[in-house]
């Protein structure tokens, strides 16, 4: 039996974290996704900032996304809260 880390929301489209698994994960994303961010702060050529946000975002986001809908019970699918 498959060990999920997430559950769909109660209302609205996606996930919400379940286990210690889903909230580090979000933890380690939204931790990387602020360092990607003050990264390219440092910067002070536009260019690299865009280069850094451009290349690091896609780098921390996309697998969050993957592995998060991968983990989660029921898939993702939008919710108006009523029990259809």
């Amino acid at each position: 039996m498959a060990r999920y880390w997430f559950r769909q929301k109660r209302f609205g489209y996606g996930a919400t974290p379940n286990t210690w698994q889903g909230w580090l994960l979000t933890a380690l994303s939204a931790a990387l996704t602020m360092g990607v961010v003050i990264a390219a702060n440092l910067m002070h050529d536009n260019f690299t900032r865009f280069f850094i946000i451009a290349i690091g975002l896609p780098l921390v986001l996309v697998p969050t996304v993957l592995i998060s809908h991968a983990k989660t019970d029921g898939g993702w699918r939008w919710r108006s809260g009523r029990h259809d």
